[in-house]
């Protein structure tokens, strides 16, 4: 996980929670007791919030043409590698290795956050999110999730909003 700064070690908050907090964009945080015995993540936040499958979206790290780059899609979906590539102008994409993944963003498998990234990975959010008026991502560790608007988390992101997956 990143060290903390002052601003995150008083406000107890991950540097999702205080990406969002500092941008002044609303949201709401839902914890949950993680078990580390469930064999998804993305299938355990479902089944803790009661949310549909359709609303909660996981954080995906893939290599595209050797750039590591974040793919949001739907827990109830998987990620289309050939459509990722195609958002972001590439040819090829595969998973990234995980550990890179971690040491890269800063957080941690299955806490894997879209924002507050260590370094600011390029981003692909799939247009199904379009669809609600909010969605759920990791809040930046396992057993937290935060409900904001698709748009909004688009725009801190920066991301590309594309059909990158797959039912």
């Amino acid at each position: 996980m990143a060290k903390k700064s002052k601003k995150q070690q008083q406000s107890g908050g991950t540097p999702a929670t205080v990406a969002l907090t500092t941008a002044g964009v609303p949201f709401t945080l839902h914890a949950y007791d993680h078990d580390p015995a469930h064999p998804s993540y993305g299938e355990e936040a479902v089944e803790a919030t009661g949310v549909s499958p359709d609303r909660v979206f996981k954080t995906l790290v893939a290599d595209v043409d050797g750039a590591l780059t974040v793919a949001v899609v739907p827990v109830a979906g998987s990620l289309d590698l050939k459509a990722l590539a195609a958002a972001v102008g590439g040819k090829r994409a595969a998973m990234a290795d995980p550990a890179l993944a971690e040491r890269t963003t800063g957080y941690v498998r299955g806490g894997i956050s879209p924002l507050g990234q260590r370094k600011r990975l390029r981003t692909v959010l799939d247009a199904s999110a379009d669809a609600h008026a909010t969605i759920y991502v990791s809040a930046g560790r396992r057993g937290l999730e935060v409900e904001l608007a698709p748009a909004d988390l688009a725009t801190l992101t920066e991301a590309t909003v594309s059909p990158i997956a797959r039912a």
